[in-house]
């Protein structure tokens, strides 16, 4: 069994990384030996990495920014190849500020550090990214497609759809763009001493372009500015933006909003890439920023967890203790197909369970499913998963469970965007926070 001190560096090694490579999502968090080698021997097998997609099944606008934030969850990678941004940060020239948006007072932003660095992924023009269902109708929240599946390993920049697009551009005043904010909690529960929890969240920011919007980009020399307010940053330790398309107002003074505005001519060379390559997509997701979220031990855990082994030559009893915690969400939220694989050793001939699991002989892994988890559950969103386990070759080792669970509609901190300025029209914004590595021993 992995030493705390393994497993601390494991989840304390996850950062914001933009290493531009062919076979990660640029926001993929990075691990180090002893994480691989834990996720490996612990965590993953082909049953379990089937049930994490279907876990993590997703509308198009989260086929980036959600498998970019549960890139570090139970499943390998395996991606599809990208494109890249067209321009390096040294060829690109920061377009003006726009006349409509009053210049700010001078002064640092508090409270966050900004590092502005590229994570484009390369550009490969033998394959294109997988499809995902399209964009429904901009105007109409409830009109979006649910039909897409992604797969937490599978980690695409850009999202795509095949089939008509769904937006008319018309000669509307205002371009509707929207946009996708997913985070992603990863945790390290040792034990029931809450000291020794181990947590660590980071977001994602991804922005929608239907693909008529392209023309309007390619025809007009001038595109307006596209220019977004974050909000609520309070809470983010850093913020990442993707130096290739997006700048930064280094004069605010509010520590609690950040603006940006897109490089249009970047934006512009991007998306027109994007479209040779994929002429039938109906939109294109692109990430513009991540960052990373200040956490507060185990109060910043929306399900806080507890395991306990009694491991005899002949039986191994195992018991989970659960704890919905809405103090760790700016607004309380249902945690959705929530999942516990336990791995037991030892010869495992019969299992019996409460509430009832499923036993998996080759992978040796229990699975306990719960469908949601709230404060409106029974004893408030606490529980306990028990099981008995008959052993010919015992005694087991205790080993390291996994937990996934997703929740839609809100964020874990609180962070909101709003457009600034003329021209574009925010048609959408998606929130929602899924597990990374969420991990717990006795």
């Amino acid at each position: 069994m992995p030493s705390l001190d393994e497993l601390k560096v494991s989840i304390g090694n996850i950062t914001l990384s933009p290493a531009i490579s062919q076979r990660h999502s640029p926001a993929q968090m990075n691990r180090n030996s002893s994480s691989e080698e834990l996720t490996k021997s612990k965590l993953s097998a082909p049953n379990n990495e089937k049930g994490n997609s279907d876990l993590l099944a997703w509308d198009p606008l989260f086929s980036s920014s959600l498998e970019s934030s549960s890139s570090a969850s139970l499943a390998s990678s395996s991606s599809s190849a990208r494109p890249t941004t067209p321009l390096s940060v040294g060829t690109i020239v920061p377009p003006p500020r726009p006349a409509s948006r009053p210049k700010l007072s001078t002064g640092k932003l508090g409270g966050i550090n900004e590092i502005p660095r590229p994570f484009s992924p390369p550009l490969t023009s033998n394959s294109s990214p997988p499809p995902a269902a399209p964009l429904a109708r901009a105007e109409s929240i409830s009109s979006i497609s649910s039909s897409a599946s992604l797969s937490a390993a599978n980690t695409p920049t850009v999202g795509v759809s095949r089939g008509p697009s769904p937006v008319s551009l018309g000669n509307q005043d205002t371009l509707p763009v929207a946009v996708a904010l997913t985070e992603s909690v990863n945790a390290y529960f040792k034990g029931a001493d809450p000291t020794k929890c181990i947590v660590k969240i980071t977001g994602d920011m991804t922005v929608s372009f239907p693909s008529g919007i392209i023309k309007v980009f390619t025809s007009n020399p001038s595109p307006a500015v596209l220019c977004f307010r974050v909000k609520n940053t309070s809470k983010l330790e850093q913020i990442l933006p993707n130096a290739q398309l997006v700048y930064s107002d280094q004069s605010q003074s509010d520590s609690s909003t950040k603006d940006f505005w897109m490089n249009m001519q970047a934006i512009t060379v991007y998306l027109k890439k994007l479209s040779e390559q994929n002429p039938s997509a109906s939109y294109y997701n692109v990430d513009v920023l991540k960052y990373q979220v200040s956490s507060n031990g185990i109060q910043s855990t929306p399900l806080n967890l507890a395991t306990y082994w009694k491991c005899n030559a002949s039986t191994t009893d195992v018991r989970v203790d659960y704890k919905y915690n809405p103090e760790s969400m700016n607004v309380p939220s249902m945690l959705s197909n929530v999942q516990v694989v336990v791995p037991v050793d030892g010869g495992v001939t019969n299992m019996q369970s409460l509430p009832p699991a499923k036993w998996n002989a080759d992978q040796m892994k229990a699975y306990w499913k719960i469908s949601s988890i709230s404060e409106k559950s029974e004893n408030g969103g606490s529980g306990s998963l028990r099981a008995k386990f008959e052993l010919s070759e015992g005694p087991s080792k205790p080993a390291t469970l996994a937990v996934q669970f997703i929740s839609e509609g809100s964020t874990l901190s609180g962070v909101d965007v709003e457009l600034v300025g003329t021209g574009y029209r925010l048609s959408l914004l998606k929130k929602r926070f899924a597990t990374g590595r969420y991990m717990a021993d006795c």
